[in-house]
């Protein structure tokens, strides 16, 4: 699995952010690792400079084999936060979505 980091020029520390998040992808979605073949993470402030409530932004996008891709988005006041709401909710959109392919 491809981990690709995007952010827009408002969130700082790529490298360091990067490093972390993708240790945290790698642990929270290990056991769908053979399932897609790339996640995208996108980090963005969508109020630039101006300070406001809950407006740092996460989108997941996971990318599983054969077929569409799947996308979350989370907003919170933290980067940090956005990314782990956006975290848990991929990793609940991919077990569901694997769960109910099982079943057929």
């Amino acid at each position: 699995m491809k981990i690709q980091f995007n952010t827009d020029k408002n969130v700082e520390g790529h490298q360091r952010l990067e490093t972390y998040f993708s240790s945290e992808v790698d642990k929270s979605l290990a056991r769908f690792e053979d399932k897609i073949t790339r996640l995208e993470v996108h980090l963005g402030d969508e109020n630039s400079e101006k300070t406001g409530v809950n407006d740092k932004r996460c989108v997941i996008e996971a990318r599983p084999a054969k077929m569409q891709p799947i996308a979350v988005t989370a907003h919170a006041d933290s980067v940090e936060k956005a990314f782990h709401l956006a975290l848990d909710k991929i990793k609940k959109t991919l077990s569901t979505t694997f769960e109910k392919q099982k079943e057929y």
